[in-house]
């Protein structure tokens, strides 16, 4: 918990205790979405404004939360990212009037070049020198692949929901990862920046924290997460601190 005193600072490492896995959200939690979606769309309609480009985000973003939606309520067959992606672009081609192909597909393929927060590469590095730590995404395989790659983020293991043909906050999406950690769900911490991410980790049994970011959904009244930190330093701080406090005297 941040900015408490050092009672307060040891209760939450202890709440970071007999931790055997972490599995990290990516989007929005270990990389800038909507700040790459943005840069994404400056450079496709380059003549647009600020109020233009905000408006041609909430198109690619009401589209994907709508289709990932109707996945869910079985209302659509699944699709991967990628297609959910391409037909986004597609849909902020024809509110925007760019007709050049070639600057459409590099759009759809946005979602590959979002860059990570200042301290997701040294966080991530720093977790992974205690406990595994894995990458769970909505994104596809491939677009996982290619973004990893481009913002530099080095995991243990990185698993994409399109191996349960569904997206998150789906039951099945989360036990890949407790199927990948081999261990109860007790003993898995899932970090994201959503509190949505969150709930539905916590609904088949995994810890969570919150991360604080400029971006995500923050936590409610009603959320009881286990841990709320400022960011992924903070995190591997209390990990730290928790390793530390379990050590034999």
């Amino acid at each position: 918990m941040t900015g408490a005193g050092d009672g307060a600072a040891g209760g939450a490492a202890a709440g970071a205790g007999h931790i055997e896995a972490i599995v990290c959200d990516v989007l929005g939690t270990m990389v800038d979405e909507p700040g790459g979606l943005r840069a994404a769309v400056r450079e496709a309609v380059p003549g647009a404004d600020a109020a233009t480009q905000d408006l041609l985000l909430g198109v690619w973003q009401d589209h994907i939360e709508q289709e990932q939606l109707r996945i869910g309520h079985k209302e659509r067959s699944y699709a991967n990212s990628e297609v959910l992606d391409r037909e986004a672009a597609r849909r902020v081609a024809d509110r925007a009037g760019l007709t050049d192909p070639a600057a459409v597909e590099r759009l759809a393929g946005a979602g590959r070049r979002l860059s990570p927060w200042p301290d997701s590469v040294t966080g991530l590095a720093r977790l992974a020198r205690h406990v595994p730590v894995l990458g769970l995404s909505n994104a596809s395989r491939t677009t996982l692949l290619r973004l990893n790659a481009y913002a530099g983020l080095r995991w243990h293991q990185a698993l994409s929901a399109e191996d349960a043909r569904a997206y998150k906050p789906a039951a099945e999406v989360y036990r890949l990862a407790l199927d990948a950690a081999g261990c109860p769900p007790e003993r898995v911490l899932m970090v994201a920046a959503h509190a949505w991410d969150l709930r539905g980790a916590q609904a088949v049994g995994m810890r969570t924290a919150y991360v604080r970011r400029p971006v995500g959904d923050p936590p409610v009244g009603t959320d009881s997460f286990d841990l709320h930190t400022d960011g992924l330093d903070h995190l591997a701080e209390l990990v730290e601190r928790a390793e530390r406090l379990e050590a034999p005297a």
